[in-house]
């Protein structure tokens, strides 16, 4: 018999993961397609709806949006009235929802936070997202020292 090397068990798992991070975001783009919204809007939106102030910096640095993505759907929503930007002292300006952004976010978004609630209460229960976190950190570690 044919032993299985550590590696290629190593190699499925990661494999398995990747499938299942695709799946997750095949999740959210298919709900963002039926509500009609473009997946780098509903970024800006999701990540600016918790009433914190951000940055284009923080967004693109979070969110791994390219700079020139974010500022076109950021200007446009500065057009559409739902974001107006904020001086925060350096060059830096803050995204801050208007009330017709925040009416406009919440119709886009509480479909979405409805059916991520459902699955709240497994998040809370579990430490995956502590896991996920502390996964992360090691695997962008690891990368960082390839050659």
């Amino acid at each position: 018999r044919k032993r299985v090397k550590k590696m290629d068990i190593d190699r499925k798992k990661f494999k398995r993961m990747m499938v299942l991070i695709s799946r997750i975001d095949e999740v959210y783009y298919r709900a963002l397609k039926s509500i009609g919204i473009k997946d780098n809007l509903f970024v800006l939106l999701y990540a600016i709806y918790d009433g914190e102030t951000y940055s284009q910096k923080r967004i693109c640095d979070e969110w791994l949006i390219p700079k020139t993505t974010l500022n076109t759907i950021v200007n446009e929503c500065v057009r559409e009235g739902y974001v107006e930007l904020v001086p925060s002292g350096g060059r830096e300006k803050k995204i801050v929802l208007t009330e017709a952004g925040r009416t406009f976010a919440e119709s886009v978004l509480e479909p979405i936070f409805k059916a991520e609630s459902r699955t709240a209460q497994w998040l809370e229960e579990s430490d995956v997202l502590e896991k996920m976190e502390e996964f992360t950190y090691m695997l962008e570690n690891d990368f960082g020292t390839m050659e």
